[in-house]
């Protein structure tokens, strides 16, 4: 089965704990503190797999949780860094957040990798916070929680040549006749409901991958028929072979196919028609064909369509096939690489979620409720099973402008306070 679309959540692992701890030996004269720091949390990294060609994978198994770093241990012993979770996806997948729908990532090369929930690091141990004033700190952190998000993965077919034409033009037969693909062939529409992959090989030793597009129809931009889910596997072929049926009697004008399929392409990306375009006519082994043809190529050559351009075969009796690959091959050699629009290949991209100024809120029982990213991941961080360690949290709250927050709400003396499940009470 073909999937090029998918939604999975990440999770990473949450750094471990740092260590309150002193050494004890009876031969070491004032020891002093000596806790570890905790191991770094497992991150979820995408990378491409050659061998693959689709999201298939991703199809069962959509939650992925890596695991929380080793805490610190006495002795300065580190805790152990946790593994990462590596999930393989085939060459020429886009990644998003799903809840933003902006793109963070395009695997396009082998080897390629995409960080998209690091691992939180590991909280330092009491050995870091020694100070002239306080030469026996109980202070700690816990470690950092991983990052949790969503994200969409889309699979944009990475082909050289790609066939495109209104549905039943004959783009199976085609890519049957010339690679070594097997893809449905039927006599009724969108025969092809998933892009079909083959390797054309010529007798020069060229080659090239072409793809077979499921059939587009008027409105295929906007989601009309198969829609738009597919017009993103054009995006990344450097021809296209735009094939246009001359059947008399499928009740079409082949000059207004090649129309509503240009104007398609374009608006879903303008830039798809700056790269070469070969016409080629199909079917051209059915009675009436010819004298269609010859109309439909005055047509384009009146439109300033270069003759060298437009191609007449038949895939069943393979007239004209065998020039029209050796010109694609030609045109390919010398077509440029054209960068999708709106991409953001970042192959060094780590997710970062923005930061959130300290928010104040107030529920019913008239708790002050603090907020924003940077309070909460303090307050996991701070280790409170210790009095230098509830005294750290208290200054860390104070720098960070919290005290004039909740006086600016309106909070006075006395008046609980919480964040997350701990509540304190406000002291001026």
């Amino acid at each position: 089965m073909f999937v090029d679309q998918v939604t999975v959540e990440v999770e990473a692992g949450k750094g471990g704990d740092g260590m309150v701890a002193f050494r004890h030996e009876k031969f070491v004269p004032f020891g002093g503190p000596a806790g570890g720091d905790g191991g770094h949390g497992g991150s979820i990294v995408l990378y491409v797999d050659p061998g693959l060609r689709t999201l298939m994978d991703f199809r069962y198994q959509r939650h992925f949780h890596a695991k929380a770093g080793g805490n610190g241990q006495g002795k300065q012993m580190y805790g152990r860094k946790a593994e990462d979770i590596r999930l393989a996806v085939p060459a020429g997948t886009a990644v998003y957040d799903a809840d933003t729908h902006t793109q963070i990532g395009d695997l396009t090369r082998n080897g390629q990798e995409l960080v998209v929930a690091k691992g939180g690091r590991g909280g330092r141990g009491n050995v870091h916070f020694v100070s002239p004033k306080n030469t026996a700190p109980e202070i700690a952190e816990n470690g950092e929680p991983g990052q949790h998000r969503y994200v969409t993965l889309e699979l944009k077919v990475l082909a050289d040549v790609g066939l495109v034409g209104f549905p039943s033009v004959g783009k199976s037969t085609l890519l049957s006749v010339v690679t070594s693909a097997k893809p449905k062939i039927a006599a009724y529409q969108f025969t092809t409901l998933t892009p079909n992959l083959g390797m054309v090989q010529l007798d020069d030793g060229s080659d090239f991958v072409m793809a077979d597009l499921p059939g587009l129809i008027e409105g295929a931009s906007t989601g009309v028929g198969l829609g738009f889910q597919f017009l993103r596997h054009v995006e990344r072929t450097r021809v296209i072979l735009h094939l246009v049926e001359m059947d008399p009697e499928n009740g079409r004008e082949p000059l207004d196919d090649y129309h509503q399929i240009r104007q398609e392409l374009e608006t879903y990306d303008d830039t798809i028609l700056a790269r070469p375009q070969l016409v080629v006519a199909t079917k051209m082994d059915l009675p009436g064909a010819s004298e269609r043809f010859a109309a439909f190529k005055q047509a384009l050559l009146d439109e300033g369509v270069e003759a060298k351009n437009i191609y007449a075969i038949s895939s069943i009796t393979h007239d004209g096939v065998k020039p029209l690959m050796q010109d694609t091959a030609k045109a390919l050699a010398t077509a440029p690489v054209f960068t999708p629009k709106a991409t953001a290949e970042q192959a060094d991209y780590i997710y970062k979620p923005e930061e959130q100024a300290v928010t104040v809120t107030r529920d019913a029982d008239g708790t002050f409720i603090l907020g924003g990213t940077k309070v909460e991941r303090m307050f996991k961080m701070a280790n409170l099973d210790h009095d230098d360690g509830a005294l750290r949290f208290a200054r860390q709250l104070r720098s960070l402008g919290v005290d004039d927050a909740l006086r600016e709400a309106g909070a006075q003396t006395g008046d609980l306070v919480a964040i997350d499940d701990f509540t304190f009470e406000f002291v001026e």
